[in-house]
């Protein structure tokens, strides 16, 4: 599948951002995170930003947020939305989560939204040292005392935290007991303006037994399950 999401990141960006915005219609993800940390006045590193969900999301909270992303396709969508939020302290970048155009000890807040996940997909040998490297990363770039999180997948369709396969949750594991981080879930689901519309909006990205599920109930709801994992640095 590496090739599949390498491919909509680079060619459906636009689709994919209409995906994204159908999630978590409650608002459960900023509850969330303002619950971990304090967003007001907070200088704040994105890592993985794709077409700006989390970005859009904290601009009205958060002091500055510097997104990067090493797909220029997801970039330009994102800055296409957020000039219109009619905010400005936000900036994009191309870069990758490895190695951050950012100095040292200079954001409150590091976080990334279902983009390390990726690593056991694209480098199934070496996934462990890569996912070492991001969180490196995440620690040089947080102030100590502030706060890193990471976001990924617990299972889109399921009511209850179901990682998609054994090697996210291999992942998951790693992230709790090699680097000591706090994990939470919350359901995040989708909303969507009919069935036609989850369809389009979840074949391309999800594939077909997904979106037949989605045509042979009548679904407009689809649940979705996302981990929280926050450590203080």
């Amino acid at each position: 599948m590496s090739d599949h999401f390498k491919d909509i990141y680079a060619n459906k960006a636009d689709l994919y951002d209409r995906m994204v915005a159908r999630e978590d219609y409650e608002g459960n993800i900023l509850k969330t995170l303002q619950s971990i940390c304090a967003l007001k006045n907070a200088d704040v590193v994105e890592f993985g930003a794709g077409t700006g969900r989390l970005t859009r999301l904290l601009v009205p909270h958060v002091k500055t947020i510097r997104s990067f992303d090493a797909e220029q396709a997801m970039l330009d969508v994102a800055e296409q939305t957020l000039a219109k939020t009619g905010f400005n302290n936000w900036s994009l970048a191309l870069g990758d989560n490895s190695k951050l155009s950012v100095e040292p000890d200079s954001a409150d807040l590091t976080i990334e939204g279902w983009a390390f996940g990726h690593a056991v997909g694209w480098h199934p040998d070496s996934w462990q040292e890569i996912i070492d490297q991001y969180i490196a990363e995440m620690s040089r770039i947080t102030k100590s005392g502030g706060t890193a999180i990471i976001m990924e997948t617990q299972g889109t369709g399921s009511e209850q935290p179901t990682p998609p396969n054994d090697a996210l949750a291999d992942l998951y594991r790693y992230i709790e007991t090699k680097h000591g981080f706090q994990f939470q879930w919350i359901r995040t689901d989708y909303q969507f303006a009919s069935v036609q519309e989850a369809d389009e909006l979840t074949r391309f990205f999800f594939g077909d037994e997904l979106a037949d599920r989605i045509i042979n109930q009548q679904l407009t709801i689809l649940p979705e399950c996302t981990g929280v994992w926050w450590k203080t640095i």
